[in-house]
């Protein structure tokens, strides 16, 4: 029985995980989703209500049948040939999508995560109202396209902003992260552009540290992260280079908190950031179904890959 892993074609956490499952003996098979159409093929049937046949890439035949577990890794988009135009590009990957897709998620294996649950848990309003239904502290919130609404909720104080999805955006020729913001009076003084989205604005929270916890199964792995500098201190993305770790015990009522965040959604594995208060306590920022932990895992020697690794060979028993 098969781990199949689909991921990027450069992902050092899947090469890890590879590894970590050969040195078990478990057959694993790697496909980056990108591969399909023009170097890999699918030829499935539905039998007795399960879909069964082959993917085929770089030469290996890949038994449906034979997948015990899928380790859902971000895979890339699909790559069609650059002879298609616009509109048959548009219709290949929705056709792609649902097709190849469809058959690859119906197989009813264990999931780390499944895309489906990833889907549900990726809004990010969705995700704070969990939260504090599990008992998590959350930020106050608000979600707007109005200036009017900016300013009222700004007037009660510091205000941060900060995207709902992708943590990074392509414009003229070169790749941008998009960080926290801290709004200023300038920033208030002018909001044009507001009422062409939706916003998300957060209450500052003055931070003694910040926290990654990591939720494989029912284990729970934790890194403070300390910031120092004051581009850290406000977003820690921002200079990695700054930043030291220290592995800790979070609270007992985040633990359970994280936990139930996780059935709730399906989830097997859940990335969290948390601020932790000068005072203390623990607030929710959001969970990332998919999210990284390669550098967390090194920086305070958890054993992260290990952990998912039994679990994708244990499969859905």
């Amino acid at each position: 029985m098969t781990v199949l892993i689909l991921a990027a074609e450069h992902d050092f956490s899947a090469d890890r995980m590879i590894a970590a499952l050969e040195h078990r003996a478990v057959p694993v098979a790697r496909v980056d989703t990108a591969w399909f159409p023009q170097h890999t093929t699918i030829d499935a049937r539905l039998d007795n209500g399960r879909w069964v046949g082959t993917l085929v890439t770089s030469g290996r035949t890949i038994d449906l049948q034979d997948v015990r577990s899928v380790w859902y890794r971000n895979p890339s988009a699909f790559d069609f040939p650059a002879a298609l135009s616009a509109t048959e590009r548009h219709w290949a990957m929705s056709e792609s999508k649902l097709g190849v897709g469809g058959v690859l998620t119906a197989l009813p294996v264990l999931w780390i995560n499944h895309p489906a649950r990833n889907a549900d848990a990726a809004y990010k309003p969705v995700q704070l109202a969990v939260a504090a239904r599990c008992g998590l502290t959350v930020a106050d919130t608000l979600v707007t396209n109005t200036a009017a609404a900016v300013h009222r909720f700004a007037a009660s104080g510091a205000t941060v902003t900060k995207a709902f999805g992708a943590a990074a955006i392509i414009e003229s020729g070169g790749r941008k992260t998009t960080l926290t913001h801290l709004l200023d009076a300038a920033d208030l003084a002018d909001l044009r552009g507001v009422e062409v989205s939706a916003h998300q604005f957060q209450r500052w929270i003055p931070k003694a540290s910040e926290a990654r916890l990591i939720v494989v199964g029912d284990q729970i792995f934790t890194a403070a992260i300390h910031a120092g500098s004051a581009a850290g201190y406000l977003d820690w993305r921002s200079d990695y280079g700054a930043l030291h770790y220290e592995r800790i015990d979070p609270p007992c009522d985040v633990v359970a908190g994280a936990l139930e965040y996780c059935i709730e959604f399906g989830l097997l594995y859940g990335a969290f950031d948390f601020v932790i208060r000068p005072d203390g306590a623990w607030v929710f920022l959001e969970c990332n179904a998919t999210g990284q932990y390669g550098w967390i895992e090194d920086a305070i020697n958890a054993p992260i890959t290990d952990t998912i690794a039994d679990l994708l060979a244990k499969g859905a028993a």
